[in-house]
């Protein structure tokens, strides 16, 4: 008796949901549908291109995508090649796994301003896919004029596009930047970078790592104003976020000893500053009056599209739970989602209905992908060169 469950997304929520599925059950057929050519989500898409550690975990996603009774279906957009009731009908459960990728607006004045170079706001999932190379966020900002920029937020996405737009071309040299992010980044005039935090610096969810590396970068002093930071990690919180933010301002402590412009670009961090409206130029705050901005990038959090809220619809990951957590907090809510899967699916009949999947991009197809990238990156010492385009992902995926 073989069930048949779909997973929508390919990312590793959705991945980490069909470990834990075929783990207690390898009789299953799991079809994984994916809207893009290539699989891995934020993995690939969203994850900073300079931190490839955290990338690696691809390795153990692409084991999984080789087992006998896994389909990868890339290619495939559910709403556009078939309808979420066709997925509900043909399928005995359906998993969706298709995160957030919509980012979270301020509602503030001038947040859709446009300057002569392009949009003063840019939304960080806009952004980081940019410097990714998804293929629908191929068009970039214009950075030729911009020498100050305003990142809002306090988490380590904000940390994120402050460290790759503050890192020099030598530092970036072995990430898989695509090559017009890196050549727009190297050449802008930045003089200063400010990341904006709405409340105070024990409220901030940087993770200690990401915020330490920002103090030993290359061309960039990262700095403080000290005066923020005679504060203490909220009582209430758990013992491990506690320490977590004690280690946050003993390393913001540490910037705040350093000297602004001893370096060719000043990362200023600032706290209790909530952005009231951008202009040209320039983002208005609360507490500090105007600050320049030619770009601000907002890393405020996602929202997703809507998806059935029925029985035999299981969301994992960020559809599940917001956008919040890390990369192995999806193997842990992953494998909790496959058992509810498989205490839904226990006694039911299995359906018998025809394939509904459209001819689609293969887990070969994808391999072709990446071996070009690979094959791509080698030369210029980088793990790989991303395929940008729709048409030349689709051509090289299908052998043409």
């Amino acid at each position: 008796m073989t069930y048949r469950v779909a997973v929508i997304g390919a990312g590793p929520s959705g991945l980490y949901a069909v470990d834990g599925l075929l783990r207690a059950n390898p009789d299953l057929h799991v079809d994984i549908i994916e809207r893009l050519p290539t699989p891995f989500g934020l993995v690939r898409a969203g994850v900073a291109p300079d931190h490839q550690g955290t990338k690696a975990v691809v390795r153990q996603f692409d084991r999984l995508l080789a087992l006998p009774d896994v389909r990868f279906a890339g290619n495939v957009e559910v709403g556009r090649d078939i309808t979420w009731d066709e997925a509900c009908e043909a399928y005995d459960a359906v998993i969706v796994a298709t995160g957030r990728a919509i980012d979270r607006k301020l509602g503030i004045p001038g947040e859709d301003l446009q300057q002569p170079w392009g949009p003063l706001v840019w939304g960080s999932w806009r952004f980081v896919a940019w410097l990714n190379g998804h293929p629908d966020f191929r068009v970039g900002p214009d950075l030729s004029q911009v020498r100050s920029v305003a990142v809002i937020g306090n988490g380590n996405v904000a940390l994120d596009v402050a460290r790759v737009l503050a890192k020099s071309a030598d530092e970036m040299a072995r990430s898989d930047i695509v090559p017009e992010a890196a050549a727009a980044i190297a050449a802008a005039p930045l003089g200063d970078i400010h990341v904006i935090g709405r409340r105070g610096p024990e409220h901030a969810s940087f993770t200690g790592n990401e915020l330490a590396e920002m103090g030993r970068l290359a061309r960039v002093v990262a700095v403080t104003d000290p005066t923020d930071l005679n504060v203490a990690p909220p009582s209430s919180d758990p013992t491990p976020e506690r320490l977590r933010k004690a280690r946050n301002l003993e390393i913001l402590k540490g910037f705040a000893t350093h000297q602004p412009g001893s370096k060719p670009i000043t990362l200023h961090f600032r706290f209790n500053a909530v952005p009231l409206a951008f202009r040209p130029g320039e983002v208005e705050l609360a507490t500090a009056g105007t600050l320049p901005a030619d770009l601000v990038v907002t890393c405020i959090g996602y929202d997703g599209e809507a998806f059935p809220r029925q029985e035999g619809v299981f969301p994992v990951g960020w559809a599940r739970r917001g956008p919040t957590g890390t990369i192995p907090t999806n193997r842990t809510e992953g494998h909790a989602v496959a058992k509810e899967v498989l205490a839904w699916l226990e006694g039911r009949d299995p359906k018998s209905g025809p394939d509904i999947l459209p001819a689609a991009i293969d887990v070969a197809g994808w391999h072709r992908i990446d071996k070009h990238e690979i094959a791509a990156g080698a030369p210029l010492g980088r793990p790989r060169v991303k395929l940008t385009d729709w048409a030349a992902l689709l051509a090289v995926a299908q052998g043409d």
